[in-house]
């Protein structure tokens, strides 16, 4: 473990902790919505939508069959450009120099996203936070065989290990209720951040709370 922080290693969620893409989430939802022939999401309803797997999302926002959920992501990733995924997102101020300080302190990082994977690893190198990670993990791409939080969860971890990384000592830091649920079922500790979209409460469970970057790099490094 370096002596750089009390961590083997970091994990890190990807939407409301890393990057805000809100603007292209919703107007996709926008779209889908109009598909399916539904009154669509606004601005503010975002906050049940970002974080969670959408499939999740589809199910308890939108009232539909698990069938019907799975048809309609199918339906909203196919409105992705994956030529443009960054269109509309923005790195969350001081998140990347944390990311690349974290690195420099030869603290190892996973990304641990419900996001696709595919969407995940091109979003890391646009924004060129990619070398400071050992593994990028995101949700599969078929949707099916990693879905929920604890599964990428333990697939980053892993795939750490599969690295040579210690991993006796990990942490997750997200912005939502199912980073902490996902992590409690891993038995990884979670570091609730505020400035995604979570909610007053919706970090209960956390072992702690940042609402700025210089909060979180006290939390998680020690020099």
């Amino acid at each position: 473990m370096s002596g750089a922080s009390q961590w083997s290693c970091i994990l890190w969620d990807m939407d409301g902790t890393i990057v805000d893409a809100s603007e292209g989430i919703l107007q996709r939802l926008q779209v889908t919505f109009d598909h399916l022939g539904k009154p669509a999401p606004t601005h503010d309803d975002l906050i049940k939508w970002i974080g969670p797997p959408m499939q999740e999302s589809f199910q308890h926002n939108a009232n539909l069959t698990p069938e019907e959920a799975l048809r309609t992501v199918e339906f909203y990733r196919s409105l992705h450009d994956y030529d443009d995924l960054a269109a509309g997102v923005r790195i969350y101020p001081g998140v990347a120099e944390l990311i690349n300080e974290v690195a420099a302190a030869g603290v190892a990082q996973a990304i641990a996203s419900s996001k696709p994977e595919a969407q995940v690893v091109p979003l890391a190198e646009h924004f060129g936070i990619s070398p400071d990670f050992v593994a990028m993990v995101g949700g599969s791409d078929d949707g099916v065989t990693r879905v929920s939080k604890a599964d990428v969860v333990r697939e980053a971890l892993r795939r750490l290990a599969e690295a040579g990384v210690d991993t006796s000592r990990p942490v997750l830091i997200g912005d939502r209720r199912h980073d902490i649920e996902g992590g409690a079922e891993c038995g990884v500790p979670v570091i609730h951040v505020t400035w995604g979209f979570s909610y007053p409460g919706e970090g209960d469970g956390a072992i702690a709370t940042a609402t700025t970057t210089a909060e979180l790099r006290d939390l998680i490094l020690t020099a």
